[in-house]
C-alpha cells in the first residue's frame, strides 16, 4: 500500500511539471521565494550505511559526479545533471535509518525513459517493476539506490496546446 501511495504522489508531482511546461508556466524572475534570499540551489540529502559504496553507486551507476566527501562526518555530496541539484550521503544517525518511511523520493526527468531505464539497467540498477504510462502525460520507472532510498525517473507526454 504504501508504494501504491508513493507511486501516486510522485505521478502527480510529475504530472503537474509536465502540464505546466506544456502550458509554458514556470516559475517567475520575482518571486516570493527569491525574494526571501534563496539562491536556487538545492541538496536532498538521503541516508545511507556505507559512505564509500554508495558515492561509487551514485557515480558508477547513475553517472553522478563527486562533489567532496567527509569520511570524518560522514558525508558526501555528488551532482546531479539538473542545474544546482546535488544529492547528499549521510551515514546514518542515531534514530534514522536508510528507507525510513516518510522520506522523500527523488524524481528525475529524463528526455527518454526507455533508454535512460536500460542504461542504467546495465549498470545494475535494480528497478521496482515495469514502466508505468499516463496516456498523453507521463511514464514513470522507480528504482531504489543501494540503501533503500526510492527514486523515479519520469518522461512527460503531454502535448504543448
Amino acid at each position: 500500500m504504501r508504494r501504491i501511495h508513493q507511486l501516486a504522489v510522485a505521478a502527480s508531482l510529475a504530472i503537474l511539471v509536465a502540464l505546466a511546461a506544456a502550458a509554458g508556466d514556470g516559475p517567475k524572475p520575482a518571486s516570493t521565494a527569491a525574494s526571501l534570499g534563496f539562491d536556487g540551489g538545492l541538496t536532498c540529502t538521503v541516508n545511507v550505511k556505507d559512505l564509500d559504496k554508495a558515492v561509487a553507486w551514485y557515480r558508477d551507476a547513475l553517472g553522478f559526479d563527486l562533489v567532496f566527501k567527509m569520511p570524518e562526518i560522514g558525508f558526501a555530496e555528488v551532482q546531479s545533471p539538473v542545474a544546482n541539484v546535488s544529492v547528499g550521503l549521510g551515514t546514518n544517525r542515531p534514530g534514522t535509518s536508510p528507507g525510513a518511511t516518510g522520506g522523500a523520493t527523488l524524481v528525475w526527468g529524463t528526455k527518454d525513459i526507455d533508454a535512460t531505464r536500460k542504461a542504467l539497467e546495465a549498470r545494475g540498477v535494480k528497478f521496482l517493476g515495469a514502466t508505468e504510462t499516463i496516456p498523453d502525460v507521463v511514464k514513470l520507472a522507480g528504482f531504489t539506490d543501494l540503501d533503500g532510498n526510492e527514486m523515479m525517473l519520469y518522461q512527460a507526454l503531454a502535448k504543448a496546446k
